[in-house]
């Protein structure tokens, strides 16, 4: 690593606050949106449709509130991996599921 890298390892990021009202707007249309899916009859859809709303709001949720947006690489990586292994524990119970 040359000194540049370090430098930047420690960089401050201040985010302004018109970015947090935007997400938490975002978050509150979201939940809205969750409200009025569950009051639609889809069926066999409705967990699915519900699973992806909620992945949109962690996802504002880690990458703003918890300031992932702005992390190196490595946090990337566990962001993804962590993603990843949600991703099989999401099929493999849907996968239950739709064989019972």
């Amino acid at each position: 690593m040359s000194a540049n890298d370090h430098a930047h390892e420690h960089e401050v990021h201040i985010t302004p606050y018109k970015v947090y009202i935007g997400v938490w707007a975002a978050l509150i249309v979201l939940t809205g949106v969750t409200v009025g899916a569950a009051l639609v009859d889809m069926k066999q859809m409705t967990i699915f449709v519900a699973l992806f709303i909620a992945c949109a709001k962690s996802l504002l949720v880690i990458l703003y509130f918890m300031h992932i947006a702005y992390e190196s690489r490595v946090f990337w990586w566990f962001l993804i991996s962590a993603f990843g292994a949600y991703i099989v524990f999401v099929v493999l119970t849907f996968a239950d599921y739709a064989f019972r």
